[in-house]
């Protein structure tokens, strides 16, 4: 067993100084992080709609749909918080295939992470520049938070990293909200034990340093449903589902009571067209219960300028999806206007 090093990467200081953000797009960061914390307080009763592509795989074709994207968002933002996701590292349950911007900023060509470092900045600024909408990704390696970590308005912590110890204490020092999605086995405790860690004060080692975080009360959960043993979906996307997590809740008294239901994965068992349906029953709960209606506080939908996915056996789709399958532009402009009427 050996490592073989590739290149050195410099510190995120210096990755930051070749690609900056602006005073004026740190303030419209700074203005995002204040309206989604708002909502996950409950100050604010908006709904927030984590969405866009499963993997940021092409910057032309990203920026074309956040173009899209923000059209619709100036048409609802009394009604909605439109999160775009640019989600730049994707894990892989097996660990081959596409890993994402971050490893591959060109899809065609080998891994280069200091490239990839510097396009994501890239394309996350652009995104903040371009349409003033707030940025979010998933935090799969906490070791490269520091790179980013000035940018990014929303983070998820994903059902395979949710019981790691480093994610846990890592999300209890980032100012902006956290959501944790339950693992891939279901167990909400699990879940549940990741948000009070990230709710907590804690001593560790993170970027090269001992440090004391001070807890993030924005932390907060991600229903994406699971899979049991035999490999069989199992949503947790339901009223009862719903009223189970609202009772861990408040029986752990934990801070901020929030969800945000993931309507793809394994609630959706991937297909990406069930996606509206399960937002509607979602929007449905919470129209039928205040409890739940006051907790939940948003949804999470993969959708892409074309619908379906593709695997590169056939002639290259633009703006198709290169990972899971996504919910075509068309399709999820109807669902925004929909969710904006029903909130």
């Amino acid at each position: 067993m050996s490592f073989t090093n590739v290149r050195a990467i410099p510190s995120p200081e210096a990755v930051i100084s070749l690609v900056p953000l602006s005073a004026e797009a740190a303030q419209t960061k700074k203005e995002n992080d204040r309206q989604i914390a708002d909502v996950i307080t409950g100050k604010d009763n908006r709904f927030i709609v984590v969405i866009g592509p499963c993997s940021a795989d092409d910057e032309d074709a990203v920026m074309e749909y956040m173009g899209k994207l923000k059209e619709v968002r100036e048409e609802v933002k009394d009604k909605l918080v439109i999160v775009p996701r640019v989600y730049t590292g994707k894990p892989r349950t097996t660990g081959e295939g596409y890993k994402g911007m971050m490893h591959q900023p060109d899809p065609t060509k080998a891994p280069n992470m200091l490239e990839g470092l510097l396009t994501i900045r890239k394309l996350f600024i652009r995104v903040i520049e371009e349409t003033g909408m707030p940025v979010s990704d998933e935090m799969l390696y906490p070791s490269n938070l520091p790179f980013v970590s000035d940018l990014l308005s929303y983070i998820a912590i994903g059902a395979r990293s949710v019981e790691n110890q480093q994610h846990r204490l890592t999300a209890s020092g980032i100012d902006c909200a956290v959501g944790m999605k339950n693992p891939t086995s279901g167990d909400l405790t699990v879940m549940f034990n990741s948000i009070r860690a990230a709710q907590h004060s804690h001593n560790f080692l993170y970027n090269g340093h001992e440090v004391k975080t001070t807890g993030n009360p924005l932390a907060h959960a991600i229903m994406r449903g699971s899979v049991n043993k035999h490999g069989n979906n199992l949503p947790n996307y339901h009223y009862e589902d719903l009223r189970l997590a609202y009772n861990m809740y408040i029986e752990g008294g934990y801070l901020n009571p929030a969800v945000i239901v993931d309507a793809n994965h394994s609630n959706s068992g991937k297909k990406f067209f069930e996606q509206p349906r399960i937002v509607k029953e979602v929007l449905h709960s919470r129209s039928y219960n205040t409890d739940i209606e006051q907790m939940v506080k948003g949804v999470m939908i993969e959708s892409y300028l074309v619908e379906g996915n593709q695997n590169g056996s056939e002639p290259h789709v633009y703006g198709k999806s290169i990972t899971d399958p996504c919910l075509g532009f068309e399709d999820t402009k109807t669902l925004l206007y929909e969710i904006a009427e029903r909130v």
